[in-house]
C-alpha cells in the first residue's frame, strides 16, 4: 500500500503564492512575473522560494521589481516531518523585497522610508541596502541599486493563508507608490 504524500508547510504557502502571483499575471494581467527561485540547499538542508514581479505596463525607466521569499530550514522540516513537540513550532520566514534604482540615495532612502512605513506600519523590520558598480558613472553619478527588504517578526504557517491575497495587494500598493516617487 503506497503512503501518502503530506504537503509540509513550505510546500502549502508557495502553492498558495504561486497561483495567487500567476493568477495576477496570467487572468488579471496586474503583473507580470519576471523571474522565480525554487531552491532546495543540500549542504544545510533548507528550502527557499521567491516569485519577481513587476506591475503591468510599468514605465521601463521607473520599473521596481517586487519579490515575495519563502524559507525554511532542516529545524522546521525535521520538527514538521517528524511531528515533533517540542520547541517551536514549524513555519517559514517571508521576506517581501523592493529593488530599484535611484541616483540620489540621500533624497530617495528617506521618501522610500516613509512611503513603506504609510503602507506597511512601524512593526514591520525594514532594511535598505544601497550598491553600486564602481566606474559606472550615470549622468550626475552612481546610480545605486536599493534593496529595500520588510521582515516580519514571527515566522509563518497554513494559519496565515487566508491573509495572502492581502499581503500581496498591500505590495502592489507599495510598488504603486514607490513608482510615484
Amino acid at each position: 500500500m503506497a503512503m501518502l504524500f503530506d504537503p509540509t508547510i513550505f510546500d502549502n504557502l508557495k502553492v498558495a503564492l504561486e497561483n495567487q502571483l500567476y493568477d495576477l499575471d496570467n487572468l488579471d494581467e496586474r503583473i507580470r512575473i519576471v523571474n522565480r527561485v525554487d531552491r532546495l540547499d543540500m549542504a544545510v538542508m533548507c528550502r527557499e522560494f521567491a516569485l519577481q514581479f513587476v506591475l503591468a505596463g510599468s514605465d521601463r525607466q521607473k520599473r521596481i521589481i517586487g519579490e515575495i521569499r519563502l524559507d525554511t530550514s532542516l529545524r522546521d522540516l525535521a520538527t514538521e516531518l517528524l511531528e515533533l513537540q517540542e520547541g517551536e513550532p514549524p513555519g517559514c520566514g517571508l521576506r517581501l523585497l523592493f529593488h530599484l534604482a535611484m541616483p540620489d540615495a540621500e533624497t530617495h532612502c528617506p521618501r522610500i522610508q516613509t512611503a513603506v512605513r504609510e503602507k506597511w506600519g512601524a512593526e514591520v523590520s525594514l532594511t535598505q541596502t544601497l550598491s553600486f558598480v564602481y566606474g559606472s558613472e550615470s549622468v550626475g553619478g552612481n546610480l545605486y541599486k536599493n534593496a529595500v527588504e520588510l521582515r516580519f517578526n514571527r515566522r509563518i504557517d497554513e494559519e496565515q493563508m487566508n491573509d495572502l491575497p492581502e499581503l500581496i495587494e498591500h505590495m502592489l500598493l507599495t510598488l504603486e507608490a514607490l513608482e510615484q516617487l
